[in-house]
């Protein structure tokens, strides 16, 4: 038992360094995807709540397909079938050299516009429960309509998204399992390399299991933060305004 264990060590032997490498990829591609998914997820929201028909339609047409479609087919789709199109394209404009999409690129666009797709209802959502009011209101003092969104609506918008964005952000964390099939050295590829060596799946799996674990209570324990800090001064006024 104590020698199985030893193959989870920093020795000669172990692959605790591996590990390491892939739980910091896990974690990299994760924080790489947040910000690019819930911004394209805030302006898809916008463009469903547009007043432009087209715009709307588009928008609707893309959390649909997004929403609709496996994650592992989109990340298929996205670094196969669109690395063979740019290559096409860049041998047809006679470009030198070849285009290859980098796996952590591959997989971050993958996971952020599968983010944005679900995100965007968490963001229609938030949008839906500001008071027209507080729109009027900002115009009456003379603030545009840019200044009023980052002014009064953004702040309003990212306290009562922040529970459903919390939640997007723990399945994001899972899904990045899946880059490992594009043979981006994350958590879940390192472990099944380690298996296929060691013939331990139980260890290393289970290792995995451990290491998703913690980085699912300490983002349960930050998100559990940043929403008592983004109530603090909603409950210091009694709650909302009516």
């Amino acid at each position: 038992m104590l020698d199985k264990f030893a193959l989870l060590g920093f020795g000669p032997e172990g692959w605790g360094w591996a590990l390491l490498q892939g739980a910091a990829v896990t974690i990299s591609i994760a924080l790489a995807t947040l910000p690019f998914g819930l911004a394209l997820g805030l302006l898809v929201a916008l463009g469903k709540r547009s007043d432009n028909a087209l715009l709307r339609g588009l928008s609707t047409l893309y959390t649909t397909i997004f929403r609709g479609v496996p994650e592992l087919l989109t990340l298929y789709i996205i670094y196969f079938g669109i690395q063979i199109v740019l290559q096409q394209l860049w041998q047809k404009f006679g470009l030198p050299g070849s285009f290859s999409m980098p796996p952590f690129v591959a997989g971050m666009v993958a996971l952020g516009v599968v983010l944005s797709a679900f995100s965007s209802e968490v963001w229609v959502g938030a949008l839906n429960s500001i008071q027209k009011g507080q729109r009027e209101a900002a115009a009456a003092l003379g603030l545009s309509k840019a200044q009023a969104f980052r002014l009064v609506v953004l702040p309003q918008l990212i306290r009562v998204a922040l529970p459903g964005l919390g939640n997007n952000w723990m399945v994001l964390l899972k899904e990045t399992s899946l880059v490992s099939v594009i043979t981006l050295p994350d958590i879940m590829f390192i472990t099944t390399r380690a298996n296929v060596v060691t013939k331990e799946p139980f260890l290393f799996f289970g290792a995995a299991m451990l290491i998703y674990l913690f980085f699912s209570l300490v983002s349960a324990r930050t998100i559990d933060g940043l929403e008592r800090r983004a109530n603090r001064g909603f409950a210091a006024f009694g709650g909302a305004t009516r």
